[in-house]
């Protein structure tokens, strides 16, 4: 049975954009997962648990499609390896990172488990996540929050464009 996935990708530490590029063909060669769309990248300025931290390195971030065989358990298991691969260490929570890919969605399916909550339980307030998913996807829906567009309306933010070639 094959899934359809949502994936957000960021990074704020080393070459940020080398990393996502890294961490998206590290995607692409897992076995059971095909990568059918990206966006590009945009930029923002890093958020924690207190607000926006100006005095932090800024995000890139990015959104995938992706068709998996994986459960979303084992896609989670998956793609946190892929982020140990490129040196991410879970000291601080919302710290800065080399690369972060969170699951926002899996089939419009609900998942709340100790380990994954999926939708994403933020994505719905994140531009970041709701821009460049909007570039693939101009029709997504996030369940239980409704349409991506009006979701990046209510946020009041628009991340920034960053110059680069295709991820894909």
């Amino acid at each position: 049975m094959s899934h359809a996935a949502v994936l957000a990708l960021g990074s704020n530490l080393g070459d940020r954009e080398q990393i996502i590029r890294a961490g998206i063909r590290d995607i692409a060669a897992l076995p059971g997962v095909v990568v059918t769309g990206a966006s590009g990248l945009v930029e923002t300025p890093a958020l924690t648990l207190h607000g926006i931290d100006t005095d932090a390195p800024t995000y890139l971030n990015a959104v995938l499609t992706v068709r998996t065989t994986l459960d979303p358990h084992e896609l989670l298991h998956a793609l946190n390896g892929v982020e140990t691969e490129h040196g991410r260490v879970r000291n601080e929570r919302w710290g800065d990172r080399t690369l972060d890919i969170d699951i926002i969605d899996v089939d419009g399916v609900v998942i709340a488990s100790d380990d994954l909550t999926v939708p994403h339980p933020r994505a719905h307030e994140r531009a970041f996540v709701l821009a460049p998913w909007l570039q693939i996807v101009p029709d997504a829906t996030l369940p239980g929050f409704g349409r991506a567009d009006a979701l990046l309306a209510a946020t009041g933010q628009t991340p920034f464009d960053y110059p680069a070639e295709p991820l894909l």
